[in-house]
C-alpha cells in the first residue's frame, strides 16, 4: 500500500511550535497512532521513520513529532523535562482529536516508551500501548550524563554530549525525573500493553522490560527482539517491529465491525484536514478514508478524487447487485469484477443519449463499465447479468435527476 507523509505542526506544552509528520495510508485508515521518539532523538530517526511508514502501509496513520527544543521543533531544550515531554504528547493527542481522530494507539521508543506509559490513562480514546526498548524508570537516562552528573547537581547546569550533539541539562530535569514514577502508572494502566525489547540492548537492559511486564495488568504481551540494537538500526528489524505492532494491535484498535458512537452514524461526514489544498477526511460510520485531487491539479494524490469515489460507488453497487441476483437464482457464478472509467463528452457526440439531451448542448458525464465474471461461458446467463447490472441502484440514481438540498448547520 502506498503512503503519504504530511508536514504538520501544533503547539507544545511550553507554547512553542512542534514539528511533526503524519504518515497516512493511501487507503482506509484503521486507526491513528502517536509515536514518541527516544531521548534527544527526533521524529526523523531512521527507526522512527521506518516503523511509522511500515505501520502506515498496514492502515495505521502515525503522527511522529519532535519534542520541544529537539529536531525541527521550536523552544529551548534546556527548559524542558520529562513532564513537559508528557504534556507535548497530550498536545499531539489533542491535535489529532481536533483535526482527524483521537489516537487509539500509543507507541514509545526508549524514554518515549516511558512517556507513553505515563500518559496513556489520560487519553480516554487510547485502546492499546506499545513500548520499544523502554526503561522502567524515567531516571534511567541519567546514566547518559556520565561525569557531568555531579556538575549538574552542584552547579545547576552542564553541557552533555549525547549522540555526537551537545545538550544543556539543568538540575530541574533531574529533579523532575525523580518525581515521575513510571511503574506506578503501569500498574494503574488498565489498557492492553505490548512490550518489545532486545535481550542484547546495551543502552536499556532487558531487566527493564521484565519490570514493566511484571507491573502491568493483563492483557499484556512481551516479545523479544532478539539481536536488535537499541536504536533499531536495521531495516529488517524495523519492519519486523511494525508487523508485530500491526498484528497485535488489530485485536484492540480498528476492529472490523466495531460501532463508532456518533449520532450521525448513517451520514457521510467530510471535513478538510488542513493538509494540502484539497485533502479531506471522509467518515462514514465506522470507516475513514481520504479524498484528494491528483498532483497535476494541485492536490497531494493522497486519496481518490470525488469522481473516483463516484466511479467506485457505481462499480461496487454493480458487483453487489449481480452477486445478490445470482445467489437468489442459485446461479453458479464465479468472482465478479467491475472496471469503471469516467469521462466528459459533448452531449451532441453521445450516441446513446436521447435527442432531448443532445439538444441541451454542453458536456455530459459518461461512465463506462467493463464486467468480468470468472468462469462464465454461458451467453444466455451473460445477457441476463448485463440486464441485472443496469438495475444497480447507483446506476439508476446516476441516470435519474437527483435533488441536493443544502443548508448551514
Amino acid at each position: 500500500m502506498n503512503t503519504t507523509t504530511q508536514r504538520v505542526d501544533f503547539e507544545g506544552s511550553m507554547g512553542a511550535k512542534l514539528s511533526a509528520r503524519l504518515d497516512l495510508p493511501a487507503g482506509a485508515i484503521r486507526a491513528y497512532a502517536i509515536f514518541a521518539h527516544c531521548f534527544t532523538c527526533s521524529k526523523d530517526l531512521h527507526a522512527t521513520r521506518r516503523i511509522s511508514a511500515d505501520l502506515s502501509a498496514r492502515g495505521i496513520a502515525v503522527l511522529r513529532f519532535d519534542f520541544t527544543g529537539l529536531g525541527n521543533s521550536k523552544g529551548d531544550f534546556a527548559s524542558t523535562n520529562f513532564s513537559s515531554n508528557k504534556e507535548d504528547l497530550l498536545g499531539a493527542a489533542n491535535y489529532l482529536r481536533d483535526n482527524f481522530t483521537a489516537p487509539s494507539l500509543l507507541i514509545g521508543h526508549s524514554l518515549g516508551g516511558a512517556a507513553v506509559l505515563s500518559i496513556a490513562s489520560d487519553i480516554p480514546e487510547v485502546e492499546a500501548v506499545v513500548t520499544i526498548g523502554a526503561p522502567a524508570e524515567a531516571e534511567h537516562v541519567v546514566h547518559n550524563f556520565g561525569i557531568k552528573l555531579e556538575e549538574i547537581r552542584e552547579s545547576g547546569e552542564a553541557t552533555v554530549s549525547l549522540g555526537g550533539k551537545e545538550f544543556s541539562i539543568r538540575r530541574h530535569f533531574l529533579d523532575d525525573l525523580a518525581q515521575n514514577n513510571v511503574l506506578e502508572k503501569v500498574t494503574a494502566l488498565k489498557k492492553p500493553l505490548l512490550v518489545l525489547h532486545s535481550p542484547t540492548d546495551q543502552i536499556v537492559g532487558i531487566e527493564n522490560a521484565t519490570r514493566i511486564f511484571s507491573a502491568a495488568k493483563h492483557p499484556k504481551s512481551f516479545i523479544s527482539l532478539d539481536t536488535t540494537d537499541h536504536l533499531v538500526s536495521e531495516d529488517a528489524d524495523a519492519e519486523f517491529i511494525a508487523s508485530l505492532i500491526s498484528s497485535w494491535s488489530n485485536r484492540y484498535v480498528g476492529k472490523i465491525g466495531a460501532v463508532r458512537e456518533t449520532e450521525n452514524y448513517n451520514n457521510t461526514i467530510v471535513s478538510e484536514t488542513g493538509i494540502g489544498k484539497y485533502q479531506n477526511l471522509i467518515t462514514v460510520g465506522n470507516h475513514q478514508l481520504l479524498g484528494d485531487e491528483p498532483r497535476s491539479v494541485g492536490g497531494l494524490d493522497s486519496g481518490p478524487s470525488p469522481y473516483d469515489y463516484l466511479a467506485a460507488a457505481l462499480g461496487t453497487c454493480t458487483s453487489m447487485t449481480m452477486r445478490m441476483y445470482s445467489d437468489f437464482k442459485k446461479f453458479d457464478v464465479g468472482k465478479i469484477s467491475v472496471e469503471v472509467s469516467h469521462k466528459k463528452i459533448h452531449a451532441k457526440d453521445c450516441l446513446e443519449c436521447a435527442e432531448g439531451i443532445k439538444d441541451e448542448g454542453g458536456k455530459i458525464d459518461v461512465f463506462e463499465r467493463k464486467i468480468l465474471i470468472e468462469g462464465l461461458d454461458n451467453q444466455e446467463l451473460e445477457d441476463k447479468m448485463l440486464i441485472i447490472a443496469d438495475k444497480c441502484p447507483v446506476h439508476k440514481t446516476l441516470e435519474k435527476t437527483s435533488i441536493v438540498k443544502t443548508s448551514f448547520k
